[in-house]
């Protein structure tokens, strides 16, 4: 039964030995394949997470700078003319003259 055993694994390891030495390179461009996509510092599986990463970070950077542009124009108008800042300043922090009272009226 132990020479039957081994016999079938020496066939076998024959048989793939053989396979391997017809498709050589077949079996170095699968190992090649396999090299780079998984076991490579730079491999492939991390290069599309960190491209991923890159184009959130670019669509976070023009969302910002879309604020920014946003602000500086309405800081642009606000300050241009005295009557924007007065009412911007009445509006946004209840401020007034002094002579003036102000009344908040509440809807509920």
């Amino acid at each position: 039964m132990d020479t039957k055993n081994i016999k079938e694994k020496n066939n076998f390891l024959l048989k793939t030995l053989n396979f391997i030495i017809k498709h050589k390179y077949v079996v170095t461009l699968v190992f090649f394949a396999l090299w780079v996509t998984f076991f490579d510092t730079y491999n492939l599986i991390d290069r599309f997470k960190k491209l991923r990463k890159l184009n959130a970070l670019k669509k976070e950077i023009k969302y910002y700078e879309d604020e920014i542009s946003l602000y500086t124009r309405q800081y642009e108008e606000l300050f241009s003319n005295k009557d924007n800042l007065e009412k911007f300043a009445r509006e946004e922090y209840q401020m007034l003259e002094e002579d003036e009272d102000l009344f908040i009226i509440i809807d509920d």
